[in-house]
């Protein structure tokens, strides 16, 4: 079969929301539908409590949060569906928005009774950004929330995108009795069922029929009627071109955890969602359908597997076919390298695979050699751009408890480093580690993963740095008398970098008037770029 054929056939997109809007769930649901999964994974009674098919990290199972993306993938109505499940809680933002430049389109999940919320607004911000399409599941209609119009108006308001409903719900919390489908002219009655896939969901076609009244009462039917008549005065017909450029957003109601309005949402989504789109690199777009083999990394992974001590990068296909055992260059460390067991993945669940394509998101076992915004090609000299990194906001000592333990600790903290989900400067002279993260929450995943991973154990010590800023000059002079003046502050990355720690704004501001031949870098950005 075709690269072409291969790559229209894929669909890969992002599940982001607020904190405990259901993306998780919402995700599991997704799966059940799609046939990967037989029974759904968030069951809870007396004696069981299974957890999500996404969270396999023993630190979400026990908090009840995703902390890592999940990449999960299955095949349904003649599509190759790939679906990177992103961390809600802010404190591991970067990991989503850098998951959010892999994938081609987003659905985004929110609370019918919280609606829009803090972290919902800063993850619009970058689909905006990127012009990424994106369909809105408003989740948990089983229970009482904002009423249906009140809610469009919030998001267009506060996420700025024009929405376009295309099913709309029949009541809510102890009301609610099902949706209409505005897209197929269908409406689906309600049937709570938490663990599979109900077959006896019931289905009209004529919302003027007496049969309606019949189905959900007289009330609710004239209720209907009049609110879809509202819709079609106030709402544009669905335009898949302005969806597809970012300007509309498609609106579904359900109830993930009941399975409800989960596969009106999958089955659109496959058939408006786009296929896999271009890439921009630093010598111009990187279009699906060229026939050299290109791709990204935009995450890495310690210990998927504790077990086996296992590394992974995740790479996205962004053109070309990707085949197992065949050698492929390196853009940034300029070598070539071959992949005896590239991966595809269902949660932890790992495949061997021969051959990827477009879209397809891959795990490469990985030794070192990579970092996330890396670049791998058939020889080409490029590299893709727009892999965000950040600069971090809180600032710890790591500190050893355990000194018989060191070498694990070493080991740990320098893969987990890897991950990009914090960054570690060394403090010269000596080896003090300070961590830097953009989150508090990360310091207690970090410390609990060196614990249960490693066996090392540590504590964390604040310190009062205001910003961690990269350093270059070629007045090596200039350099020098900086080092010297600022001995205290003087870092390195893992990557042996030079890093100035400023305590203050002010005292930041001053270096750079003191020193103005010396460069301070606030992201470390400019490292991928610099040797190629």
């Amino acid at each position: 079969m075709s690269n072409k054929v291969e790559t229209e056939k894929r669909r890969t997109f992002g599940i982001i929301s607020h904190p405990d809007a259901g993306k998780t769930t919402l995700t599991e649901k997704l799966l059940l539908f799609g046939g990967a999964i037989q029974t759904a994974g968030a069951v809870k009674n007396n004696k069981i409590k299974k957890t999500a098919t996404s969270d396999f990290m023993e630190i979400e199972k026990q908090r009840g949060i995703s902390v890592a993306t999940s990449v999960m993938a299955f095949n349904y109505l003649d599509k190759r569906i790939n679906i990177l499940d992103t961390p809600g809680h802010k404190d591991f933002a970067e990991d989503t928005y850098r998951t959010l430049t892999a994938v081609d389109s987003v659905i985004l999940v929110i609370d019918v009774a919280n609606g829009v919320e803090e972290q919902t607004k800063k993850l619009m911000e970058v689909c905006r950004m990127r012009n990424t399409p994106v369909i809105i599941f408003i989740n948990k209609l089983d229970r009482e929330g904002k009423e249906a119009f009140d809610l469009l108006d919030e998001i267009e308001q506060n996420l700025f995108i024009k929405v376009c409903p295309l099913t709309w719900p029949i009541g809510m919390g102890d009301r609610f009795k099902g949706v209409y489908n505005l897209y197929k002219k269908e409406l689906n009655l309600f049937s709570p069922n938490k663990t599979g896939i109900s077959d006896d969901i019931q289905s009209i076609s004529n919302i003027q029929s007496s049969e309606l009244d019949e189905k959900i009462g007289t009330e609710a039917a004239e209720l209907l009627r009049e609110e879809t008549e509202m819709i079609e005065g106030v709402y544009d017909a669905f335009d898949r071109e302005r969806y597809l450029s970012g300007e509309v957003a498609p609106v579904f109601f359900g109830s993930a955890v009941n399975n409800f309005g989960v596969q009106e949402l999958l089955n659109t989504f496959c058939e408006i969602s786009p296929s896999p789109r271009g890439r921009e690199t630093d010598s111009g777009i990187i279009e699906p359908d060229q026939s050299k083999f290109s791709g990204f990394v935009f995450k890495i992974h310690a210990n998927l597997d504790p077990k086996h001590r296992d590394r992974i990068a995740f790479l996205r296909i962004v053109s070309g076919k990707f085949e197992r055992n065949k050698f492929y260059y390196h853009v940034r460390n300029n070598k070539k390298i071959k992949f005896p067991n590239p991966t595809s993945f269902m949660a932890q669940d790992k495949s061997v695979i021969d051959e990827a394509y477009p879209g397809d998101v891959i795990g490469l076992y990985d030794s070192g050699n990579f970092k996330i915004g890396d670049t791998l090609t058939e020889g080409d000299q490029f590299m893709f751009k727009g892999i965000p990194s950040f600069s971090p906001e809180i600032f710890m000592e790591l500190e050893n408890l355990d000194p018989m333990k060191t070498k694990q600790l070493n080991k740990g903290i320098m893969q987990l480093m890897d991950e990009g989900v914090a960054q570690i400067f060394i403090l010269q002279p000596g080896s003090r580690k300070i961590i830097g993260t953009v989150g508090q929450l990360q310091f207690e995943v970090i410390k609990y993963r060196l614990e249960h991973e490693y066996g090392a154990k540590c504590r964390f010590v604040p310190r009062n740095y205001h910003k961690a800023c990269w350093i270059t000059t070629d007045n090596e002079q200039q350099l020098e008398d900086f080092k010297r003046a600022k001995t205290r502050y003087i870092a390195e990355d893992k990557d042996g970098n030079l890093v100035f720690l400023a305590e203050t704004a002010f005292l930041l501001q001053t270096a750079e008037q003191d020193y103005p031949d010396i460069k301070f870098h606030r992201t470390s950005e400019f490292i991928l770029s610099k040797k190629k």
